[in-house]
This record gives structure tokens, sequence and C-alpha cells, in this order.
């Protein structure tokens, strides 16, 4: 059991539970997705309509932990964070591509920052290219016919980009347990994050 003093708190109650509900809708999204789309998971399951039900809804309420979550302070100044880069970010990614040791980063590197941009942007086109499929009385068919094109394959992108996140926090058992238990060890902290403040940009 590690003391206090070595610890470093990282995430609130808040932000954690907007990580865990929007990986949980984003996972069912998927998985039924791959059930609506793949031949075998589809004779697997076989309740076609009630898939379809569960994949809409799910994808409706993808925004809404989010922005349930805007509330908190703290997810707030995480959010400014992540959607800034700085010149460490640039030397993060330099760093990344000749494989070198010296990657500057404040609480976010600038490949948890990518991710984060990436998720929202994808967020935004994904639903709103399945409201565009759902609501069929509302458009032509021409924007059904391009947004289901869009939906699929960022749909496919979005499959890939969760797996290499997952694997990344496979590998990293110290970043699992800050978004688990909102602590990470501090000279973890000290040596992944060393511009890490407790306030600013970063």
């Amino acid at each position: 059991m590690r003391r206090r003093a070595e610890l470093r708190h990282r995430f609130t109650l808040a932000e954690r539970w907007v990580h865990r509900t929007t990986a949980v809708l984003m996972g069912v999204c998927l998985a039924t997705a791959a059930c609506l789309y793949l031949a075998p998971l589809a004779e697997l399951v076989g309740d076609r309509p009630l898939v379809v039900t569960v994949h809409v809804w799910c994808g409706l309420a993808l925004p809404v932990p989010l922005l349930l979550g805007l509330a908190s302070r703290a997810l707030r100044a995480d959010a400014a964070r992540l959607s800034r880069f700085t010149p460490a970010d640039r030397q993060w990614l330099r760093a990344i591509r000749t494989r070198s040791t010296g990657r500057p980063a404040g609480k976010f590197n600038a490949g948890q920052k990518l991710y984060a941009q990436w998720t929202l942007g994808t967020m935004l086109v994904i639903v709103g290219t399945g409201l565009l499929m759902w609501l069929t009385g509302l458009t032509p068919p021409a924007w059904r016919v391009g947004a289901t094109f869009v939906h699929d394959w960022l749909a496919a992108g979005i499959a890939v980009v969760v797996v290499g996140h997952v694997r990344m926090a496979w590998r990293d058992p110290e970043a699992r347990l800050g978004m688990r238990t909102g602590w990470v060890d501090r000279r973890w902290a000290e040596r992944e994050h060393p511009q890490w403040r407790s306030m600013g940009p970063e």
C-alpha cells in the first residue's frame, strides 16, 4: 500500500465517470455495429431490430456524459489542456518519430491530446451521420447514401484507433490506475509528465 505522499492526484471522480461511461457507450456501439455488418455475428445474435435499437440509442447518448461532465471545473480544465498544443508537444512528437528519449509533456502528452481531439471530432461526425441515416423522412436519399458511406468507414477507423488506445493503456498499468482510482505514483508522473503543473495550460 503506497502512502499518500508517494501519490499524485490525476483525475476527479467526475472525470473518471465521464471516461468510463463514454467507453461503455462506445464499446456497445462498436459491438452492435459488428453484429449488424458481420454475417457470422448477425446470425449468432439473431434479433436485428433489437440490435439496431440498442445501437441507435447508445449512439445518441455518446455525447451526453461529456456534456454533463462539463459541469466539473476539473474536466473543463483538462479539456482546455487537451485542446492546446505547445512547443513541448511538438518536441514529444519529434522524439517519438526519431525514437529518442527526453519526451517533455504536461499533464497530457501530445499523443493523448491527438487521441482526445480525434475522439471528439469523430463522435460529432458519427452522431451526425447516424442522425441523417435514422431520420429518413427529413433528408434526401443522396444525403443518406453519403452519410452511410462516411458512417460505416469512420466506424471502422474508430474501431482501429480504440484497439490502439486499449493496447497502449494495457502497457501502462500506472496510467490505468490513475483512471481507475484518480491517483498515480509521483515518480511515474515526474518521469512521464515532467512539465505537469497543478494549474495552468501546460
